[in-house]
């Protein structure tokens, strides 16, 4: 296991589409621990292969220390509930930086474990909020992208103030 170096916006690579998984062996595991390494360094509760410049569609969760670290290979949403909330995000890409985004309350994925086995999960409250952050992020959307024009303009803006020092 490593903590390897993490992307910092605005790096292109955070805006690429991630592909999907194909090989499910010793480095797809090598590479869920290195994530899950490096997001519990940042601090994190999620990240994602392109974090790390790793273009695969692989997620780190890590919501809550008792159950533990949870891996999605290939995550797609099947289904979101029409229920919208407003819930506070960031990014271990986008350090010192959060707003509100609005997303879908509930969520139902499909993703495949780290043996290739399709598995189904359904979520709601932080953890759907964080599977639409991370599935987003996959797809080459960073979160900020959900904001409005004016309030990612002065994210992007206090950011960079933050980043100089």
């Amino acid at each position: 296991m490593a903590i390897r170096p993490i992307l910092r916006y605005p790096d292109r690579r955070l805006a690429s589409p991630a592909h999907p998984v194909t090989a499910f062996d010793h480095g797809l595991r090598e590479l869920a621990a290195d994530l899950l390494e490096t997001m519990r360094a940042a601090p994190g509760i999620g990240i994602t292969a392109p974090h790390i410049g790793v273009p695969l569609r692989v997620v780190v969760l890590e919501l809550d220390a008792k159950d533990g670290p949870l891996t999605y290979v290939n995550p797609v949403i099947e289904w979101a509930s029409p229920e919208m909330i407003l819930h506070r995000e960031g990014s271990v890409s986008m350090p010192g930086v959060n707003d509100q985004v609005q997303r879908h309350a509930r969520v139902r994925i499909s993703y495949s474990d780290l043996d290739g086995n399709m598995q189904s999960e359904e979520s709601e409250g932080l953890c759907a909020v964080c599977h639409q952050h991370e599935i987003d992020q996959l797809d080459g959307i960073f979160w900020i992208q959900r904001l409005s024009r004016l309030k990612r303009e002065r994210l992007v803006k206090k950011y960079e103030k933050m980043a100089r020092g």
